[in-house]
Order: C-alpha cells, then structure tokens, then sequence
C-alpha cells in the first residue's frame, strides 16, 4: 500500500491531473469514480488505484476490469487517494486511461451513427470545463456524430471536463481543428448545412430544416463566435427569449439545437 503522499507515483498523478502537457506528453488521462470506472472501454484501462476500502466493496469489479488487461494496480491509503483526487469526497478508486487521438475529420462526417445523416456540432474557443463536459452528455444522448473544436477550446482530458461527460467522452467523436475556419470549409464541401447560434439571429432554431447534414456553432461563453468562424454559417439561427435574458449558458444552447435536430430526425 501506497501511504505516503511524497511518492514518485503520487506525484506523477498530480502532475497529471494538474497539467494538460503532462496529460499529453503521456498520452493518458485521468478517470475517477465508480461510475466513470465502469465507463472505461476494454483496452483503454491502463493503471488502476483503489483504497482498501473500495477493494473490498468492489472486488469483483476491480477483477472484472483488470482482466487480462496487464494494467498497473496500486493501493492507496485514504490520506494518498484523497490528495490525488480531484474531487473533495473521492469514492476510493483512480484510473488513468488512454487518450483517443484518433478521431478525424472524416470519422464524424461520414454520419455512421445517425443512419449517414452527419450532426455536428462545431465549438469556437469554450473555456468551461463544465460546458464541454456537458455538451457531450447532451451531444451523445441527441445523436451528434461528432464535435469539432478550435484548438483553444478546454482540454476535453481535463478532470472536470471528463466527470461532467459521464462517459460520453469514450464514445463520442471529437476533433480539435488547428484552423478551425479551414475544417468547417471542408465540412461544408461535404454538404453539410451550417447554422451559427448568434445574437444577431433572423429566424429562430427550430424554424429550418435539420433533417440533412447539419452543423451547429457555438461560440465562446463571453465573446461568442470569431466573426471568421461565425461568417462561415450558411445562416445565422436565434434562441427567442422572454424578460431581460440575452443570452444561454453555451451547454443549455448547444442542447436546445442538437435536440431540435433529434426531434426533427425522429419525426
């Protein structure tokens, strides 16, 4: 058992938690909780760190998931887990897994998932972990094929961007464009329809038809989309609200769109 906190292991795991460099230059990222556990693809599960405590409640698990797998496995004490961990009341059990860099441009184009009918959304420089996390939650559960990022958007491997995804991270397509503009143009060469959610919207989201391949932007919480990113759009879309709101939160405007193209698909 792992009981001190000056521990090279431990270190290194903060240092991962802490730094996207550190993230990157491994190649892995860090999961944490039991249900976030579970979520860990088969083959993706490259070390293992449980209290005592978790062990005996969850062997059969911790069995099931280690497998055949060769994963490194550690026990930490309580005091160790509770200073790696991100979270104030840790469930007793750390995982570091392996990054999918593998998802192009062309793996959310071609529309597998949603019967060759692309659903995209398109995310200009979003800063809250939160808000990523969430988009993917809300991306999975309405068929989007895949999310298209500038480069600047937040690390979609940080801690809180991977709790608040619930899993949807190993399951959904993402991309981050190094030019962004450039990406959305060969998106658009491909036939898809773009829409721009901005304030200077003429008609309201739910008036066109989404039920061909669709893009959606979202821009950053504070500024909105780049004006080179948001004159990109085929059409620029608005979100009709009541009282003195001006604006959503960017996942609660993200899930209005992607939603509306579900309803729309469905029907």
């Amino acid at each position: 058992m792992i009981t001190s906190t000056a521990n090279n292991t431990v270190r290194r795991l903060v240092g991962l938690r802490k730094k996207r460099r550190s993230r990157d230059e491994e190649g892995v990222f860090l999961v944490e909780g039991l249900r976030m556990f579970e979520e860990v693809p088969e083959g993706e599960l490259l070390e293992l760190y449980v209290t005592e405590e978790f062990l005996c409640r969850e062997r059969r698990l911790v069995e099931t998931k280690r497998g055949g797998s060769g994963c490194r496995f550690e026990v930490f004490s309580r005091q160790v887990m509770e200073y790696v961990s991100d979270t104030k009341h840790p469930q007793g059990v750390l995982c570091a897994a392996r990054q999918r860099r593998g998802n192009g441009l062309e793996e959310m184009f071609d529309g597998k998932a949603s019967g060759g009918c692309p659903l995209i959304l398109v995310l200009d420089q979003l800063q809250d972990p939160g808000n990523l996390g969430t988009i993917f939650r809300a991306g999975e559960a309405a068929g989007v094929t895949g999310i298209l990022m500038s480069k600047d958007t937040v690390d979609v491997y940080n801690p809180k961007v991977i709790r608040s995804t619930m899993g949807s991270v190993f399951r959904v397509p993402f991309y981050y464009a190094e030019d962004l503009s450039e990406a959305v143009r060969k998106m658009k060469e491909r036939g898809v329809g773009t829409y721009a959610a901005h304030l200077g919207g003429t008609i309201c989201y739910d008036e066109p038809d989404y039920r061909r391949p669709t893009a959606f932007f979202i821009g950053n919480e504070g500024n909105g989309l780049r004006r080179e990113v948001a004159e990109l759009a085929d059409r620029y879309i608005r979100i009709p609200m009541r009282g003195q709101v001006e604006s959503l939160n960017a996942a609660v405007a993200a899930a209005l769109l992607m939603f509306e193209a579900g309803r729309q698909r469905r029907h």
